[in-house]
């Protein structure tokens, strides 16, 4: 019965009516509302773990005088036909009333939760399938971090700190390259928050130029590393140098885990004037060095140097069978020296190689038997790779730079200190939780169920709906947690008395899974019968802000039941 509490957070929410205030009843449309058959329907799949529409008809049949209880409403057996939810999915495949929807949601969250946190984090990920595609279609080849060989479509997502709600969503054909979806995006989160000096979180294709001058015309705030790419990678160096001579001088950045406390990252800041357009503006640039990322560069280092090693010893293999031989000094050294520069080794290996000589007898002619043939002694000449060897002093002065990255930033050092805009770039992880969600057990976004592209993109937006709840479930509980100096016993399957500080909203849902209700049917009366919740449950309860009795109120008979015993 986890829906039960699903659908009660959605009316905190007040889902069902945003919803129906931007679609409404259109023409002679009957039935139940359609702010309450998409919440009825989220319930199913958050439940479930499965978006396909054909079976929430016959699950939302099984539970009919159940969610009759919750809507106060009266339910047909029709009201979840698969014909029903494809005209559920059109409507939120409609800009206007998908736009309207994350506006109202947005606002509504904000003041029922009281969300004080400034910060929008902006992110974008790919969604792939085995599919025909189209001039026109959303499915498309396109950098991908799934699968490269299957077409995908592409999911752009703003969040809301601190509990990384999606606060708007954006579907485009999966060629899209991530750098031109910012400033669509980002745009609408302005214009529904209606606030100033938001501050804009994102990856390194937020930090074109354009961008950061838009979210400056704006007046907002943005934090975002700077692409390794042109201006900023012939600067780096001269940063990295100037890091590493002021040593001690550097600002530490420290983070309390409530275990230890240790140093994260160290740097420095400059400023500079910025200028697009007839727009001019001054930044800060935050030159960082993280231990923990200079580590992982050093080990990725490593092995490149390893593979490159094996492989420019590969060029001349031994002889044998199949075994080609390479006969010409340049086209050795080239292939050496592509090797070094694809894995991006060059300088750091030197290898030597000796030129062999041989001398063999050779017939020269037509045909074998042939009386012009005659023996010819010819020179062959093959060349050998004898050796592969690490230039340490150059590895060593390499991995010294390692570790190093520059954020830019339009935050005055008030607003953000360098160690605040440090930490704040740390919780990236909000947004992408997000997506891992989408694409998790209990979502499961691929494959999709759904072939045309209204369907696809009203059901990515039903789905990121989806991601919000168990979203905001998750924090609600945490931060009461917190609040309370407590922690939570009874989540885990393979130890009941295991505690936790920091549940995950999939936990919080399973507990409540074995909850049943019983219908007995008496020769004068129904009598409903619900089994009593266990600790943890009512724990949950109360730190979502229910009632004790929220589910002792499916005991009492719904509409149907009421209206056949007054017939």
């Amino acid at each position: 019965m986890m829906w039960w509490s699903r659908l009660q957070q959605m009316k905190r929410m007040g889902l069902a009516e945003i919803i129906d205030e931007q679609i409404g009843r259109r023409g002679s449309e009957k039935g139940l509302s359609w702010g309450w058959t998409i919440s009825i329907w989220l319930a199913h799949m958050i439940s479930q773990g499965d978006h396909r529409k054909l079976p929430v008809r016959d699950w939302a049949n099984g539970i009919h005088n159940t969610l009759e209880l919750i809507t106060g409403l009266p339910l047909k057996e029709t009201d979840f036909t698969d014909d029903r939810l494809t005209i559920a999915l059109q409507y939120l495949s409609d800009d206007p009333v998908w736009h309207g929807i994350e506006r109202s949601l947005g606002r509504n969250l904000i003041r029922v939760y009281d969300l004080q946190n400034k910060t929008i984090r902006v992110d974008a990920t790919t969604v792939s399938g085995y599919r025909e595609g189209g001039e026109n279609s959303f499915w498309q080849f396109g950098h991908s971090k799934d699968n490269p060989a299957l077409r995908q479509i592409k999911v752009m997502m703003a969040t809301i700190d601190p509990l990384g709600f999606p606060s708007v969503l954006d579907v485009v054909a999966g060629q899209h390259a991530d750098d031109r979806l910012y400033v669509p995006i980002i745009e609408r989160v302005v214009s529904h928050l209606e606030q100033e000096d938001l501050l804009i979180v994102g990856d390194c294709k937020m930090s074109a130029l354009p961008t950061r001058a838009f979210i400056q015309r704006k007046k907002q705030r943005y934090l975002t590393p700077l692409s390794q790419i042109g201006e900023t990678a012939q600067l780096m160096p001269g940063w990295i140098e100037e890091g590493r001579a002021k040593g001690e001088q550097l600002i530490k950045v420290f983070f309390d885990d409530g275990k230890e406390k240790k140093m994260i990252a160290e740097g420095y800041e400059i400023k500079r004037s910025c200028s697009c357009e007839d727009l001019t503006w001054e930044e800060r640039v935050l030159i960082v060095h993280s231990p923990a990322y200079a580590a992982k560069q050093q080990e990725a280092l490593h092995k490149r140097i390893e593979k490159a090693k094996a492989a420019i010893l590969a060029l001349t293999p031994a002889i044998g069978k199949g075994k080609r031989q390479i006969r010409d000094e340049g086209k050795l050294v080239e292939a050496a020296e592509a090797i070094l520069t694809t894995s991006d080794v060059k300088g750091l290996l030197s290898y030597s190689f000796t030129c062999e000589r041989s001398f063999i007898e050779k017939f020269v002619g037509r045909g074998r038997g042939s009386q012009t043939r005659q023996k010819s002694v010819v020179e062959v000449v093959r060349y050998q790779i004898t050796g592969v060897e690490a230039i340490e002093e150059a590895i060593a002065a390499r991995c010294a730079t390692l570790g190093w990255r520059a954020y830019a930033t339009n935050a005055s050092d008030t607003h953000l200190s360098f160690e605040e805009a440090i930490l704040e770039y740390r919780n990236e992880y909000v947004v992408e939780r997000g997506f891992g969600r989408l694409k998790g057990k209990q979502l499961q976004i691929a494959p999709m169920f759904v072939k045309r592209d209204d369907q696809v993109l009203g059901l990515t937006r039903l789905l990121s709906l989806a991601v919000g709840i168990l979203t905001l479930v998750e924090f609600v509980v945490r931060q009461a947690l917190r609040k309370l100096g407590t922690t939570i016993a009874g989540l885990y399957l393979d130890s009941a008395n295991k505690v936790t500080e920091t549940p995950t909203a999939e936990r919080i849902l399973r507990a409540f899974n074995k909850i049943t209700r019983t219908r007995i049917v008496l020769p004068d009366r129904i009598v409903y019968h619900v089994s009593p919740l266990k600790p943890a449950q009512q724990q949950i309860l109360a730190l979502l802000g229910f009632p004790a009795d929220l589910y002792a109120a499916l005991a009492r008979p719904p509409l149907s039941d009421e209206r056949r015993a007054i017939a």
